[in-house]
């Protein structure tokens, strides 16, 4: 890369050699993925967010379906939800960066009342949480008396807090189970529903929210995809339809996503989530080549390094939640967390 010629990024900050060489090793761990005519753009901002990061004592929570520059450049800690929730509660920072969408942001602040909780961009929301609301869980409570109320962690603090525990994709069928009763409501996820259905006796009542990336995928883009790779493996996240999860060689969370990779190296896949993922998980696993039919989130795509970099000059935007509503929220979100893992 050519420093004869500074370049500024969008916060006005340089590309110079001082730049360069402190954040040369944060872009060899992403040089696979980012190619190096684009790192002097990203580079000045990786630079001053990790100063930031110093003297604000705060920490960046990223979730795998981050951009490679924040999941590899900035971030401190990363995961799917489950991780981030219960590694949030781990963190002795004064301020929590939350690099995902708007329920991750009020889950770490349910767990750490007391810290400055940041959200990049108040916008960064999601189809599935906005697709229930508190209202229409104290309905579904009249319609079914007495059956448990499961809810996803990608809802909101408001809907948390009226029901009786959380789970992820990857703990759902421990939750489930956990209660020891012969029926459940889930919600919002039809599709995670219907396969942690799948998954164990209990009878799983369902609610029709769908996330806006995993529903855009079919079984028949997997077949024919298959149909041009002969040593492709298909591994699937649960909130895809019933057709794209029976094509699938694999289903689980990210985490488990993530682990299968790690653990068997295939040399070929077609990972059928967000597709940042793919390129995250890239970056660590050079001999797999990652087919990418590219879905991505519009709303995590929001949090970008320059509004990272801005909310830590600024501390804004802050995630308050109401005293009376944090308590009922959080009670799920803790009694997700003391579910043991199988």
């Amino acid at each position: 890369m050519d420093s004869a010629m500074p370049r500024a990024d969008a916060a006005g900050l340089a590309y110079t050699d001082e730049v360069r060489r402190a954040t040369a090793p944060v872009y060899e761990r992403m040089k696979r993925v980012i190619p190096e005519i684009e790192w002097p753009f990203h580079a000045p901002l990786v630079h001053a967010i990790t100063a930031l990061k110093r003297e604000r004592n705060a920490v960046v929570l990223a979730h795998n379906y981050q951009t490679p520059e924040i999941f590899h450049g900035v971030s401190d800690i990363v995961g799917d939800s489950l991780a981030l929730a219960a590694r949030a509660a781990e963190s002795d920072a004064d301020v929590i960066v939350m690099a995902g969408v708007h329920f991750m942001a009020e889950t770490a602040k349910l767990l750490n009342p007391s810290k400055t909780v940041l959200i990049p961009d108040a916008a960064a929301g999601c189809s599935l949480a906005e697709s229930i609301t508190a209202a229409d869980v104290r309905l579904l409570r009249e319609a079914y008396p007495g059956v448990p109320i499961v809810a996803y962690v990608n809802t909101s603090a408001a809907v948390k807090a009226e029901v009786d525990i959380c789970c992820t994709s990857g703990n759902a069928v421990e939750v489930v189970e956990s209660l020891g009763v012969p029926r459940v409501i889930m919600l919002p996820d039809e599709y995670l529903a219907k396969y942690v259905a799948t998954q164990t006796d209990v009878e799983i009542i369902a609610w029709k929210g769908h996330c806006e990336v995993h529903e855009r995928f079919t079984g028949a883009e997997i077949a024919e995809f298959r149909s041009r790779f002969d040593d492709l493996v298909v591994i699937a996240h649960p909130e895809c339809p019933p057709d794209v999860l029976a094509a699938a060689d694999f289903v689980g969370s990210t985490a488990r996503m993530i682990d299968m990779i790690e653990r068997t190296r295939p040399p070929r896949v077609f990972m059928v989530t967000e597709c940042s993922m793919s390129d995250n998980i890239a970056a660590a696993v050079p001999e797999t080549e990652f087919v990418r039919p590219c879905n991505l989130c519009p709303h995590m795509k929001r949090i970008t390094l320059a509004a990272i970099h801005r909310a830590l000059v600024t501390l804004e935007p802050r995630v308050e939640i109401a005293p009376d509503l944090a308590d009922r929220a959080r009670l799920s979100v803790e009694r997700m967390l003391a579910v043991k893992p199988r």
